[in-house]
């Protein structure tokens, strides 16, 4: 299998993890300042954004301004899961298009614009931006009381760890 693939579904695995752990209550609590946004939210926006990333629109280009925001996925455990499980899916089928060029929609801040990319260099980025949000998940989690036994959640794999220093005294 293809590292990015790979990566991306080691990545996702952490999603499959939490929702486990998460009733509907804690996955929809948008308590937590200063954004007030749930973890539900954050997880429905990283896999709209893979859902996104694995549909070509009637062009044959990815429009990352047109995902599908469903709602229930941030509300619902089951419903994250299901969406969670069909990209990945998905993504175990899409290893022959990795080295195809694309042309990917999005808005940068000044309006929509097409960008090159290959397929691959979009499903890395995809992989960087889920790593970005479990970051913020993690200080919801934080703030929540929540604890999820993961050392590496929210942290890029090039991240320098911090090196505990015993001293004896």
């Amino acid at each position: 299998m293809n590292s990015i693939i790979e990566s991306s579904l080691v990545t996702l695995q952490k999603s499959k993890n939490l929702l486990l752990k998460l009733s509907n209550e804690e996955l929809s609590d948008a308590s937590v300042s200063p954004y007030y946004s749930s973890i539900g939210s954050h997880l429905r926006h990283i896999f709209d954004f893979y859902y996104c990333s694995l549909e070509f629109n009637s062009e044959g280009k990815i429009d990352l301004t047109s995902r599908k925001r469903d709602l229930t996925v941030e509300n619902c455990c089951d419903s994250a899961s299901d969406y969670l499980n069909k990209i990945i899916e998905n993504l175990q089928t899409v290893e022959d298009k990795l080295g195809h060029s694309i042309i990917v929609i999005d808005d940068l801040g000044c309006g929509k614009i097409e960008i090159d990319y290959t397929y691959s260099a979009l499903l890395a980025q995809a992989n960087s931006h889920t790593i970005h949000h479990y970051a913020i998940i993690g200080y919801i989690l934080d703030r929540l009381s929540i604890t999820f036994e993961d050392c590496n959640f929210g942290y890029n794999p090039t991240t320098p760890k911090k090196e505990v220093v015993l001293v004896k005294n």
